[in-house]
């Protein structure tokens, strides 16, 4: 069992986060999250905006707004916020579920257009230990494969800082971090083929990294994922702990399962109706195939396991929205 304690963040004028340590569940810790809504603003399907490789999501709690990753190409938030008439300017922190450049290629972008309407805007980037690390891909030889290494010191040259969250973390009223993932589950869902080098070796990149958001939502948790590197079942195990006794009602985002053959998404799916799954938006490299295949195997329908597209969302209100083209 774990408890709250209070402990001040890295970041100059970021609140006091709290963050789990050893005797008492954050379960009650909060009034339940009333109000919640997710637009996504990046993915690869779209019939409003513009579609890409990549993953974005604004994340709207109760009054509390946070950019979950920030897309591929430089501009497609931006341009995608604006046609979805999306204001981001009042938006002071984004989250970076891990170091690819499909969910951090837009973060210089937004924060320099946005500031010069809000200084504040996206000044705040939470990520995990372990985003800076140097990465070699096969093939490459000595290149650096890891562009947040050259993104750092631009991003802060602006007055924006990068907050590390080793361990669950609040960010708002039933808004939580995962923090660093535990990997109980032998889930392989991170790219084959590249080393992080750490201060004890090169290693295999597991992307130890991989961030999720919890909601503690009054009809129980929403989940949202960026590539879901750590493993669904991983993700979806770490936040009943930070949360017990609570069902996860919805998982939205990315769960990297397009190559995912006939016995993982078996075997996926039964963890996923253990935790109490019962909305599912599987956007980003989740894969088509792998949503219906999803979907059938839990026993949802259209109206609650949906392939994500950009506008598409969720909301404590009305649950799902595939928009036109997923409907």
């Amino acid at each position: 069992m774990r408890s709250l304690a209070v402990v001040p963040t890295c970041a100059a004028g970021l609140t006091l986060g709290l963050a789990l340590s050893e005797s008492t569940p954050l379960w009650g810790a909060d009034p339940k999250a009333q109000d919640v809504k997710i637009t996504v603003l990046s993915t690869m399907l779209a019939d409003q905006g513009v579609g890409e490789w990549g993953f974005a999501a604004l994340v709207e709690v109760d009054g509390y707004r946070l950019l979950f990753d920030t897309g591929a190409r430089e501009d497609t938030v931006l341009r995608n916020a604006e046609e979805l008439k999306v204001d981001l300017a009042g938006v002071t922190d984004v989250l970076l579920s891990h170091n690819h450049g499909d969910h951090t290629g837009g973060l210089l972008k937004l924060r320099e257009t946005l500031r010069s309407k809000n200084p504040g805007a996206l000044a705040r980037a939470h990520a995990g230990p372990g985003i800076f690390l140097p990465r070699r891909a096969q093939g490459r030889g000595d290149t650096e494969v890891n562009r947040m290494l050259a993104v750092r010191p631009a991003y802060e040259a602006t007055g924006a800082r990068i907050v590390e969250h080793p361990r669950p973390e609040r960010l708002a009223p039933g808004v939580w971090l995962t923090g660093a993932i535990t990997r109980r589950h032998p889930e392989r869902n991170y790219p084959k083929g590249v080393t992080v080098v750490t201060p004890e070796g090169a290693v295999e990149d597991t992307i130890p990294e991989d961030l999720s958001l919890v909601i503690d939502g009054k009809d129980g948790l929403v989940v949202v994922t960026g590539c879901g590197h750590a493993g669904i079942a991983n993700i979806l195990s770490q936040a009943r702990e930070m949360v017990p006794g609570v069902p996860v009602k919805a998982v939205l985002g990315g769960l990297h399962l397009y190559d995912a053959d006939d016995k993982t998404l078996a075997w996926t799916a039964d963890q996923m109706r253990l935790a109490g799954v019962q909305h599912l938006m599987g956007a980003h490299c989740t894969g088509i195939e792998a949503v219906y295949r999803l979907r059938a195997l839990l026993g949802l329908e259209r109206r609650t396991a949906v392939v994500g597209a950009v506008g598409s969302g969720y909301s404590s209100a009305d649950g799902l929205d595939p928009g036109r083209l997923a409907r």
